[in-house]
Order: C-alpha cells, then sequence, then structure tokens
C-alpha cells in the first residue's frame, strides 16, 4: 500500500471537480465518498442533491476563521493512497478506516476534535484520495511535519493488520514511480512500459560502461532520444533533459524528463562521478586508440572474472567501496541485457531494472574501485550483440552464475545495512537471473554431461580419486549430484591441457564456501572452464568414448535449474542458494 502525498494546493474545488469527473483518460468509475471528518458531508458522487461546490465551501469553512493575511497560500493538502496490484479489492468500510488511520496519523485530524476538515473519495477499485484543508477547527495550523513518512508508517501496519502486500521501507533513495496519467497513457498507446520506465532503463544503458559526457550524449543519441542541454553562460554543460519521440503533450510538442527526475543517480553531476574514477592512462589511451570492437564471448569471459573479484570485495571491503561496486554491477547488467541473444534478453532486462532499484542507498559510493566492473560493462557494449550458442552462449551462461553470486551478496550487504527495499530488489534480481541461467545454461552443460557420460569407468575412478583427494568434505554430495559429469569432462580437459587437475578444483573450491550451493559440481564447472582458460562451450570438441547415456538408462534428462544448481528432470526442485 502506498500513501503518497502531493503537492499542497489552493482551490479545493478545482480538485474536487478533478475526483469526481471522468478522469484524464475517462479512467474514473462511480467516483463517491467513503469518508469525511464528520461522516455526514455531502457526496455529490451519489447524492444527486448534494454538489461538489457543497462539499468544497465544508471543507473550506475553518479558512473563514482567518483573516485574509492569516490564510495559507497553499491550503489544500491530498493525499492518495494506492493498493498493490496484487492485494484484494478492498470494500468502501476497508478504505473509510484506512483513511481515517493515515489523517490521523500525519496529523490531518489527530483525533483531539478540532482536527482539520478532510474527504476521502473513491474512483477505482485500488486506491482513493484524501482532501483536507490546512486549517484546524480552533484556527491553528496542524501539525503535518513529514506527513510522507508518518502516512508510510501507518501503511506498514495497515498491510499487516489486513493482510496485504508488505512493501518494503524506503530510504528516499527509490526513483520517482510513474504517475497514473503516465500509466494510462501507455496503455492508451499500447506501450508496454511508461515513457519514464523506457528512458530511465536508456539512460543506464548509455551510462554503462561510459567514459565522458561526449560518449553518453552520443549514445542516447544513438539511441535515439532527443536531448536538450542546459548550458551555463560560462559554456560550461550544466544538465540535460532527454524525451522519446512519439511522446507528445496535447500541444504536441515532446515531452522532456530531467535525467534526476528519471532516477537520483542520472542527474548529469551524478553521472560524471562514474567516470570520476577512471584512471588518466585510460581516458588518454581512449582518445588516442578508441575500444575496439572484441568478440562478446571474450567480454563475457573478462566480466565473469570481474564479477568474481567484485563478489570478494563486497563480502570484505569497507561501505563505501562495497557500495561502488553494487553500483557498477548494475551497469555490467544493463550492459549484459543489452548484448545476449534473444532467450536470454527479457530475464536479463527484468534482472537490470530490478537492480536499479538495489544499485543506490545512503551509503554513498567512492569511485575508482569499481574500475575492473565498469570496463567489463564497458567491453559488453562493444563487444555488440552475442549469439545464442556456441562460445558466446556458453560464456552467457558462466558470466550469469558468477552475477548471481555478486547480485546474493549485494542483498545480504543491503540486508545487513537494513535497507529493505534494495534488498527485496536484489532479491528479485537474483530470481530473473536464476531463470536466465537456465535458458543460457542448458546447451553447454548438457554437452558437458554426455561427455562426462562417455568417458571409461577407469577415467571417472581416477576423476572421483582426484576429487575426494582435493575437496573431501564436499566429494560425496559432488559424487552424488548429476552435475558430477559434466564436471568429470571438465576435469579431464583441464588435465589435457597441461593444468594439474588436483591442484586446480582445490584452488577454485577454496576460493569461496560452497556449502550453501544445490549443485557444487555446477559452480565448479564454470570456476574451472574460466581459471584454467578453458572453452566454455565444449560442442566443438573431439568426442570421448561412448557410453549409455543417462537418458537412455533412467528416462530423464538432465538440466540445469539455477546458478549452482544442476538437476533431472525427475527430481524435487529445491531453492536456489
Amino acid at each position: 500500500m502506498i500513501p503518497q502525498i502531493h503537492k499542497q494546493g489552493s482551490h479545493t474545488l478545482g480538485l474536487l471537480y478533478y475526483l469526481y469527473g471522468k478522469g484524464t483518460h475517462e479512467e474514473h468509475v462511480d467516483p463517491h465518498l467513503v469518508a469525511s471528518f464528520d461522516g455526514m458531508s455531502p457526496d455529490p458522487g451519489r447524492d444527486k442533491a448534494a454538489t461538489k461546490k457543497d462539499l468544497g465551501q465544508l471543507l473550506d469553512q475553518p479558512l473563514h476563521l482567518l483573516t485574509s493575511d492569516q490564510r495559507p497560500d497553499k491550503h489544500v493538502w491530498h493525499c492518495s493512497v494506492r493498493a498493490a496490484p496484487d492485494d484484494p479489492i478492498l470494500t468502501d468500510d476497508q478504505w473509510a478506516d484506512i483513511a481515517r488511520r493515515i489523517v490521523a496519523a500525519t496529523g490531518i485530524d489527530p483525533g483531539d476534535g478540532a482536527g482539520c476538515r478532510w474527504a476521502a473519495v473513491r474512483h477505482a477499485d485500488d486506491h482513493i484520495h484524501i482532501v483536507a484543508t490546512l486549517v484546524r477547527e480552533d484556527g491553528r495550523r496542524p501539525d503535518h511535519h513529514r506527513s510522507g513518512k508518518r502516512a508510510q508508517a501507518e501503511a506498514r501496519l495497515i498491510e499487516k493488520e489486513l493482510g496485504l502486500h508488505q512493501v518494503a521501507p524506503g530510504d528516499g533513495t527509490a526513483a520517482q514511480r510513474p504517475t497514473s496519467a503516465e500509466r494510462h497513457k501507455a496503455e492508451r498507446q499500447g506501450r508496454e512500459r511508461t515513457a519514464r520506465e523506457e528512458l530511465r532503463e536508456t539512460v543506464r544503458r548509455a551510462v554503462a560502461g561510459a567514459r565522458s559526457d561526449e560518449e553518453f550524449f552520443d549514445r542516447l543519441a544513438a539511441a535515439g532520444l532527443l536531448i536538450r542541454q542546459r548550458v551555463a553562460p560560462s559554456g560550461d554543460l550544466l544538465g540535460y533533459k532527454v524525451a522519446l519521440p512519439d511522446d507528445l503533450n496535447k500541444d504536441g510538442d515532446p515531452i522532456f524528463y530531467p535525467g534526476a527526475r528519471l532516477a537520483p543517480d542520472l542527474s548529469l553531476p551524478r553521472i560524471r562521478e562514474r567516470w570520476s574514477g577512471d584512471t588518466p592512462a585510460s581516458r588518454q589511451e581512449d582518445a588516442i586508440i578508441p575500444t575496439a570492437p572484441g568478440s562478446p564471448a571474450a567480454a563475457r569471459r573478462e566480466t565473469a572474472s570481474a564479477v568474481w573479484q567484485a563478489l570478494l570485495v563486497v563480502e570484505h571491503s569497507n561501505d563505501a567501496v562495497a557500495a561502488a561496486h553494487i553500483a557498477a554491477a548494475g551497469e555490467v547488467l544493463d550492459a549484459l541485457a543489452k548484448t545476449s541473444a534473444a532467450h536470454t534478453r527479457r530475464e536479463l532486462r527484468d534482472a537490470a531494472t530490478a537492480f536499479e532499484r538495489a544499485s543506490r542507498s545512503h551509503v554513498r559510493a567512492v569511485r575508482g574501485h569499481d574500475q575492473a566492473l565498469r570496463q567489463a560493462a564497458r567491453d559488453l557494449i562493444h563487444g555488440g550483440p552475442a549469439l545464442g550458442r556456441g562460445e558466446d552462449g556458453a560464456t552467457t551462461a558462466m558470466a550469469i552464475d558468477m552475477l548471481f553470486f555478486l547480485i546474493t551478496a549485494a542483498a545480504h550487504w543491503h540486508a545487513r545495512k537494513g535497507h529493505a527495499q534494495q534488498a527485496e530488489a536484489a532479491a528479485r534480481t537474483a530470481e530473473h537471473l536464476r531463470t536466465a541461467y537456465q535458458a543460457a545454461a542448458a546447451q553447454p552443460l548438457g554437452v558437458l554431461y554426455q561427455r562426462g557420460r562417455r568417458l571409461g569407468p577407469p577415467m571417472l575412478q581416477r576423476q572421483t580419486m582426484l576429487l575426494r583427494e582435493a575437496l573431501p568434505e564436499l566429494a560425496e554430495q559432488i559424487l552424488a549430484e548429476p552435475g558430477w559429469y559434466a564436471l568429470a569432462a571438465t576435469i579431464a580437459e583441464a588435465e589435457a591441457a597441461g593444468h594439474d587437475p588436483a591442484a586446480l578444483l582445490s584452488d577454485v573450491g577454496a576460493r569461496r564456501e560452497l556449502g550453501t550451493a544445490d549443485s557444487v559440481s555446477d559452480v565448479l564447472v564454470w570456476r574451472m572452464r574460466r581459471t584454467a582458460d578453458l572453452p566454455a562451450d565444449a560442442s566443438h570438441l573431439p568426442k570421448t568414448s561412448t557410453a549409455t547415456s543417462w537418458s537412455a538408462t533412467h528416462g530423464t534428462t538432465a538440466k540445469p535449474s539455477a546458478p549452482g544448481r544442476w538437476r533431472s528432470s525427475d527430481e524435487t526442485s529445491r531453492g536456489p542458494l
């Protein structure tokens, strides 16, 4: 349940005409009063004898207790209270009780018998509007300081008592939500998202890995946005606004949004902080030799390495450095979503959108330490679109696997700091990454699984001994996992490439605690292939000796179900980490 305190106004009647009218896009249905300060106020929605003017005059009556110079210029208080989309439809009586609790909690009508006059209007299933006059019955002004936070606190109690969707408490760092008018406009135009949301995503993607104002604005222009720059008399660039070419106002002009209105960290000064930590050498190198496009697969392997290092930083560094890496992780997600193949693109896009909320908190990021992650985002962009198969597809799975662990660590970090909304957003991000991983990993791990099944008994016995020697505490768990065969094939490849398999297993197994992973073998496959520089995709390698396949023997097909998790289709599904 989201209460929102709107800007104070000076025309009670004008607001009532809007609330009782058809709405900007005829979205208002059956406008009527559900509650008021005295329980007997006229309802122009359902009482034909009552008028909006009657209700407005009743609400404004306390103004006459004051002289003209004593009356506040902005005397109209307006609060909307909206239920979550998955909440049940509340009755008028329930909304009436909610209205009374909100006006009491905010100090509008605290229950002392001399509060402000107010009325609650309902014109939709999912929300109400509360209108009040900011003069009490005794002529004094109400104590409604910090009414927004007080309304939010009361809403959290209401959610628990009524069994509604419980919204995590915020900290003032969230991006501005689309207005009702913006949502209705998007629906009318057949858009999946509002213009504000589309612009926010496009600007985020333009920022990912960028190193200068020029590069940032070039990317915005290439994405098809209209741009207005705010320039000081000195010629210095102060800010910017962006618009979609087809998002027009009633006069046919594009509707521009300042960066700060899209998200707090998308103002030009905050964006510049991201590349303020870039070394002079890297900026000079870019100026002399622009970044050459690399392969999507190479960019994804480098991303996996950078994400792994960032995971260690988030877990062990100070708050400011950890916050910088968490923010930069958002850039990596944006870049990966922009350049990935169709079968993973939607989930990765949803992951990046969800993580946007987790990328900011009151812990101010100290930029500069996050260069590796920002470079990874840059390389992903310059690497271009990836295929959904071969080395591109397999390295996408490798990168998502590592990102899953980093985002999970970010969720834990936010939870320890009491950042409830950010922790929840990071957890939702991990869910989207899990689904994307399933799609990306199915083919490459399926190939490795079949290669492992074809290993002869002597080779499998040798791999088993190596595993028990290198990871004695986890060996039996790994051997019981269907993903063991993919790991066995990887161990064989590493040994053939000249690596000491026991030392390599010990190394990748010791880098981070593995006991909480659902499929340790899955995690070790990607770590070993990245560390030993083995191809992520083994489909082009010569086949090993044949053996009866798992599916032929058991009637099932092995498949990935989450990062760090590999199961056969007849297993009972288990959770992630």
